[in-house]
C-alpha cells in the first residue's frame, strides 16, 4: 500500500509541476497576482508530495519489500541498515527520484525565502523550476519508475553493487546532486531575467547565494567522491580524469566563474550578458553529467543505466533546456548592455581574467571528455584521453589562474595599480619563490613541476593571509582594534580568504601525491620483509573474517622505521555472498604530512599474497583543502548582504537645457 501512495504522490507532483510551470508565467504576463501566487503554492505542494514519494521508496528498502522490482535489483535482507537506506539512491531509478526531490526542495526554498524578490521575477523563476521538474517527473514515471511491482515477489533481492556499500555513498551522491540541481536555480534566474529583459545589481545579488550554495555542495560532493575512490577502489590515486569525474568538474569550473562574474554585475553593473550565459551553461553541463551516467555511452563505476532509450530522452531534454535557454539568450542578450566602465588593470579586469581562464579550462575538459565519445559514435577509431592529456593541457593553464588569485582582491575597482599591488605582495612573493627554490634542491624527481606547484601553494596561502591582515591593519594598530575590525568584516570577505587559502592547501596536496607518490607492488609472504619508502614492511598470514553479507581475508601489515613500528594496517579482500563479487578495502594510516596506504590482493596458492603499498605525501591536504574551501563558501553565505536585494541605483536627473 505504501509504495502505491508513493507512486500516486509522484503523479500528483508531476501535475503540480505542470501547473507551476505554466500558471505563474501567464500571471506574470498578464499582471495577475493570483496566478503568480499559485506558483508559490504549487512549488511548496510539489516538494511535499515528492518528499512523500521518496520516503515511501525508502520505507520499501528498509523493510525489504521485494514486491518492488527496484528493491529486488538493489537490496538484500541481510544488508546492513545503512546500506539499505543508501541503496535507495545507489541505482538509476532511486537516484533520479532523489534528483527530482532536491529540485523540488530548491523550488520550495525559492518560494519560501524569496519574499524580497519582485513578484514577477519570482513567478518566472518558479515557473522555469516547474518546467524543469516536469521534464524530470515525466522521465521517472515513463522510463524509470521506481515503484514498478514484481509478481510473484522473490524471497530475497540481488543485493547492491558491493563497491557502493560504503559510508561514503551515504553522502557523496546527495551532496553532488545538491550541487548539480542547485545550479538549476541560477539557470531559472537567468531565464526569468531574459524573459523580463532586465539584469541589474539586485538580480546579481539575488542569484549569488543560490549559486554559492550549489558551489559549496558541489565542492563537497566532488571531494567526497574523490576520497571514496581513493580508499575504496584501491588504486592509490585521487583523480583519474574519468569522463564522469570530468562531468562534475565542468559545472564546478563554470559555477566558480559565475560567482566571480556576478560580483562584477552587482558592484559595477557590468558583465551582465556574460553572467547570464554562465548561469545557462553551468546547469547545461550539470545535465550533461546526467546524460553521461545514464545514457549507456559509458561503462564506469559511476554509471547507473545502460538503456539507450533513457539516454535519448535525457539528450532531448538537454537540447530543449540548453537550446531553449541559449536561444532566448541570443534574442535578449544584445539588450543587456553593461553600464560600468573600467580599465583593463582593475578589480573588474582581474575577475574577467579569472573567468576567461576558467572558461578555457572548461573547454579543455569538455573536449577531452566528449571527443573520444563522439569519434566512437561516428565509427572512427577508438582513442583514449587520459591523465597525460590533462597533465599537458589543464595543469599548465591552471598555473596563471592560481597566480592571479592573490592579485584580484588588492586591485581597486574601475582602475587598479598593478605595480602597487606587486609591491604590497613583495614579501609574499619572496617567500613563495624561496619555497620553490628549496623544493628544487630537495626534490628527487619532477623538480620543475614540484617547485612551481609548491611555490604557487605558498603564494595562495600567504597571499590570502596577507590580504586579510591588510584589511584588519594587523601590526599597524593595537591588536585589540585589529580583532574588532576582524569581527566587523563582512563575512563574505572572511569566506573569500578561507576559500583562497584552502585552494593553496589543496594544490599542495595534489602536487605532493602527483610528484612524490611511492608505489610498491610485490608478492609478500608471512615472515618476509621488503623496503618501501624508507619503511621495513612485513605481513602476517591473513585471517578469514565473516561479515554481515560478505566473507573476507584480512591481512596485517606492519611498517617499521629504524626498528620502531610506524603503522599497522589491516587491508581486506571481500567476497560478497549474494553476488560473489570481490572488493578491495584499503587500509590507510593518515598523518598531517602523508598517508601510508596498503591493499591486499589474491594469494598465489603458495603462501604469498600480492600487496600494493603507497606512500602519498601531503595526500590529506587535498580533502582538507577542499573541505575548508567549501567552509569558506558557507561562511560567505551567512553574510546578511546576500540575503537582501541590492539597492536600486539612483539615476542622475537629466540635465536641463540652457535657456
Amino acid at each position: 500500500m505504501i509504495p502505491e501512495v508513493g507512486h500516486y504522490a509522484l503523479v500528483l507532483a508531476m501535475v503540480l509541476a505542470l501547473a507551476q510551470g505554466t500558471l505563474p508565467l501567464a500571471g506574470a504576463a498578464k499582471g495577475d497576482p493570483g496566478l503568480m501566487e499559485l506558483g508559490r503554492t504549487a512549488a511548496l505542494a510539489q516538494a511535499a508530495l515528492t518528499l512523500l514519494s521518496f520516503l515511501a521508496l525508502t520505507w520499501a528498502y528498509v523493510v525489504s519489500d521485494f514486491s518492488l522490482l527496484n528493491v529486488v535489483a538493489n537490496s538484500h535482507s541481510s544488508k546492513p541498515l545503512l546500506y539499505k537506506i543508501t541503496g535507495v539512491w545507489g541505482n538509476h531509478e532511486g537516484s533520479m527520484l532523489l534528483w527530482v526531490l532536491i529540485l523540488a526542495l530548491f523550488g520550495a526554498a525559492v518560494a519560501a525565502f524569496g519574499a524580497n524578490l519582485p513578484t514577477t521575477l519570482r513567478a518566472r523563476v518558479l515557473a522555469v523550476q516547474g518546467l524543469i521538474g516536469l521534464g524530470f517527473h515525466a522521465f521517472i514515471l515513463f522510463t524509470s519508475n521506481p515503484f514498478d511491482r514484481l509478481d510473484p515477489a522473490p524471497f530475497d533481492g540481488n543485493d547492491l553493487n558491493p563497491i557502493l556499500q560504503d559510508p561514503g555513498l551515504a553522502f557523496h551522491p546527495p551532496l553532488l546532486y545538491l550541487g548539480y540541481v542547485g545550479l538549476s536555480v541560477s539557470f531559472s534566474f537567468a531565464v526569468a531575467a531574459l524573459i523580463e529583459g532586465r539584469v541589474d545589481a539586485a538580480w546579481a545579488r539575488w542569484v549569488r547565494p543560490w549559486t554559492l550554495a550549489a558551489w559549496c555542495f558541489l565542492t563537497l560532493g566532488i571531494a567526497l567522491g574523490s576520497w571514496w575512490a581513493y580508499y575504496e577502489l584501491g588504486w592509490g590515486g585521487f583523480w583519474f580524469w574519468d569522463p564522469v569525474e570530468n562531468a562534475s568538474l565542468m559545472p564546478w569550473l563554470l559555477a566558480t566563474a559565475l560567482l566571480h562574474s556576478a560580483i562584477v554585475t552587482e558592484k559595477r553593473d557590468a558583465l551582465k550578458s556574460w553572467t547570464v550565459l554562465l548561469a545557462i551553461l553551468a546547469f547545461s553541463l550539470a545535465l550533461l553529467g546526467t546524460f553521461l551516467v545514464r545514457s549507456g555511452v559509458l561503462t564506469s563505476v559511476h554509471a547507473f543505466a545502460q538503456d539507450p532509450a533513457r539516454g535519448l530522452y535525457i539528450l532531448g531534454f538537454i537540447v530543449l533546456v540548453a537550446g531553449g535557454g541559449l536561444t532566448l539568450y541570443a534574442w535578449r542578450a544584445p539588450k543587456l548592455a553593461g553600464g560600468g566602465l573600467f580599465a583593463p588593470i582593475s578589480r573588474e579586469g582581474g575577475l574577467i581574467f579569472n573567468n576567461l581562464l576558467l572558461a578555457v579550462l572548461t573547454v579543455v575538459v569538455f573536449l577531452g571528455t566528449l571527443y573520444p565519445l563522439l569519434l566512437d559514435a561516428l565509427g572512427g577509431d577508438k582513442v583514449s584521453v587520459g591523465p597525460p592529456f590533462y597533465a599537458a593541457t589543464f595543469i599548465p593553464l591552471s598555473f596563471p589562474l592560481l597566480a592571479a588569485v592573490v592579485f584580484g582582491p588588492l586591485l581597486a575597482w574601475k582602475r587598479g595599480d598593478i605595480l602597487g599591488a606587486s609591491r604590497q605582495l613583495a614579501a609574499v612573493g619572496a617567500v613563495a619563490i624561496a619555497v620553490g627554490v628549496l623544493i628544487s634542491f630537495v626534490a628527487q624527481r619532477h623538480v620543475t613541476l614540484a617547485a612551481i606547484g609548491c611555490g604557487l601553494s605558498a603564494w595562495l596561502i600567504l597571499g590570502a593571509i596577507y590580504e586579510l591582515a591588510r584589511r584588519i591593519k594587523l601590526f599597524e594598530i593595537p591588536v585589540g582594534d585589529s580583532l574588532r575590525r576582524l569581527v566587523g568584516l563582512p563575512r563574505a570577505s572572511i569566506g573569500m580568504t578561507i576559500a583562497h587559502a584552502s585552494l593553496g592547501i589543496c594544490t599542495a596536496g595534489i602536487i605532493g601525491v602527483s610528484v612524490w607518490q611511492v608505489e610498491t607492488i610485490a608478492l609478500l609472504k608471512p615472515g618476509d620483509t621488503l623496503r618501501h619508502a624508507g619503511f621495513e614492511v612485513s605481513m602476517e598470514t591473513p585471517r578469514e573474517i565473516d561479515g554481515p553479507n560478505f566473507v573476507a581475508e584480512r591481512g596485517r601489515i606492519t611498517f617499521k622505521r629504524d626498528g620502531q613500528v610506524a603503522a599497522v594496517l589491516e587491508p581486506e579482500r571481500r567476497i560478497f555472498k549474494t553476488t560473489r563479487r570481490q572488493t578491495t578495502e584499503a587500509a590507510i594510516k593518515t598523518t598531517l604530512l602523508a598517508d601510508i596506504y596498503a591493499t591486499l590482493g589474491e594469494s598465489d596458492g603458495k603462501g604469498g599474497w600480492t600487496v600494493r603499498l603507497y606512500h602519498n605525501p601531503l595526500a590529506p591536504w587535498i580533502w582538507l583543502g577542499a573541505a575548508f574551501c567549501a567552509l569558506g563558501g558557507f561562511v560567505s553565505l551567512t553574510d546578511r548582504r546576500l540575503r537582501v536585494g541590492a539597492p536600486l541605483r539612483a539615476r542622475r536627473p537629466a540635465a536641463q537645457p540652457a535657456e
